[in-house]
């Protein structure tokens, strides 16, 4: 018995320090890839949803004006 009880202590061992280290492994895989992901979406410039919102509203806000200042220009010049 004593044996076997050390046969399997063993053994579940080197099972747990697998899974430990597997688990590692795949949290190191996963920060690499989101790390690559993000390098190549900084190089390329690309901005996420609500910045390019945000930037399309001022951009309207902004024709908004420059139509009402061209409108206000235009009778003046009458």
């Amino acid at each position: 018995m004593k044996s076997s009880e050390k046969f399997l202590k063993i053994l579940s061992g080197i099972l747990e320090n697998s899974i430990l280290n597997s688990q590692d492994t795949k949290n190191e895989i996963k920060n690499s890839l989101k790390f690559q992901r993000d390098k190549l979406l900084n190089s390329l410039k690309i901005v996420s949803k609500e910045e390019f919102y945000n930037l399309k509203k001022i951009v309207q806000k902004q024709e908004k004006e420059i139509k009402k200042l061209k409108k206000n220009k235009s009778k003046k010049a009458r």
